[in-house]
């Protein structure tokens, strides 16, 4: 090759190399891009979680459970045998206070009935029948007086008209005696012929028909049902209260409780009672003759005591045996300066303590005074200003103290809208 081509092709190779050069710069350059953005680097982690001192409204609260039943609530039974000829109302339909419910057949206790009258007509007069051979002897007697004292009778005669004025005087009273026996049969037996017509006892709904018409009930052993009626304009809930709980509350205190059908909603009362003692007395071995009886102090099983109290139900939400979750207030606090639970150290005996995060990032264990708490939120009395940074955790456990606090400058909800 001669000298002049060799300079051409020397430029040539060096504008080459250069476009080369550019071209793997910018690959490398997308490619770090392409890096960051794929694989972004991880933010610094923080060392505590943090919230904030803020206002707010704290109630304190033990939670019951309980059943929603009627205020009152009556099973209205049959007092005698018999084939139930007809029910005349069905579930959910309102009666009053003397309305017919049902109608046992009654061909037996009219029977009855007829027989104790006529048993007490019998007596009625058998004692009239006595009354008048009582006159009789009494007639005899006073002739035998007057004949006695002139001789113009022996004295045998006499002392026989007295015997027989005498024994029916004591025949009469023995009949007046079995009349009024009579008397009570004629009434039980026309109190069983009421009996075969139910009446209700209340106002109220039928909340079950126990008994079908064309069903036979016998009242030997034990009064069988005919329905359930119960008063559903006020509900009452026996709310089981531990025994780990029943010491804080008492009659009096408020309490808010909702339903599962509508958790949201919240229903207003007022605690009026609360059991002095729980369910399982009554199968306390010392008070039964039982023999699955058990000691209550031996049990393992916990111990509830129930509390009670009334709601009104005017629109009827509230059904029988649903199950209310209620909060019996023991403490509210409003507009009070509070943090996370979790942030709160120690005791009240010991004290309590926080550790509160500076500006500077230094840590600083500070003595408060804690109000009330309520597992979530607790109220502070002193030790501590608003927007002060508390730490409610550390970083390593940022899981379980988001789970438990709601995380930095959260709060969970309360439950109830507490």
């Amino acid at each position: 090759m001669s000298q002049p081509a060799a300079r051409r092709a020397q430029p040539s190779r060096s504008r080459r190399r250069i476009k080369q050069a550019l071209v793997l710069l910018v690959l490398l350059a997308l490619a770090v891009l392409a890096w960051r953005y794929f694989f972004p680097a991880k933010a610094e982690t923080p060392k505590y979680l943090t919230s904030p001192v803020t206002r707010g409204d704290v109630d304190e609260t033990v939670l019951a459970t309980g059943t929603l039943k009627p205020a009152r609530l009556v099973a209205v039974g049959a007092q005698v045998s018999g084939r139930v000829l007809s029910v005349k109302f069905k579930v959910g339909d309102r009666v009053k206070k003397g309305d017919l419910v049902a109608q046992i057949d009654s061909i037996t206790q009219e029977n009855k009935l007829r027989t104790a009258e006529a048993d007490l007509a019998r007596l009625r007069a058998q004692r009239d029948e006595k009354v008048a051979i009582l006159k009789l002897y009494g007639q005899n007697l006073a002739r035998q007086q007057t004949m006695v004292a002139s001789n113009a009778v022996s004295r045998i005669d006499y002392d026989t008209a007295v015997a027989n004025v005498d024994t029916t005087k004591a025949q009469i009273a023995a009949l007046e005696a079995q009349i009024l026996s009579g008397k009570v049969a004629v009434d039980d037996a026309r109190a069983n012929l009421g009996y075969t017509r139910i009446i209700a006892p209340i106002d109220g709904t039928v909340l079950a028909v126990v008994t079908q018409e064309g069903q036979t009930v016998s009242s030997i052993q034990t009064a069988p049902t005919i329905v359930i009626l119960g008063q559903l304009d006020t509900m009452t809930v026996n709310a089981e209260i531990s025994e780990a709980d029943v010491v804080k509350v008492q009659p009096g205190q408020k309490v808010q409780f909702s339903i599962i059908g509508a958790p949201d909603r919240r229903y207003d009362a007022t605690l009026e009672s609360i059991d002095p003692a729980p369910d399982s007395i009554r199968s306390d071995a010392s008070i039964s003759t039982s023999s699955t009886a058990s000691s209550s102090s031996t049990s393992n099983t916990a111990i509830y005591y129930n509390g009670v109290f009334n709601v009104p139900n005017p629109d009827g939400s509230l059904r029988t045996y649903m199950t209310a979750n209620a909060h019996i207030v023991l403490g509210q606090a409003k507009g009070v300066l509070t943090i996370p639970s979790s942030a709160i150290h120690g005791s009240a005996e010991r004290g309590f303590i926080v550790r509160v995060l500076g500006k500077d990032g230094a840590v600083e264990r500070r003595r408060v005074r804690i109000g009330l708490n309520d597992k979530v939120t607790a109220e502070v009395r002193d030790g501590l200003k608003e927007g002060e940074q508390v730490i409610a955790g550390d970083a390593a456990g940022a899981t379980a103290t988001r789970q438990g606090a709601g995380g930095p400058g959260s709060r969970r909800r309360p439950p109830m809208g507490l």
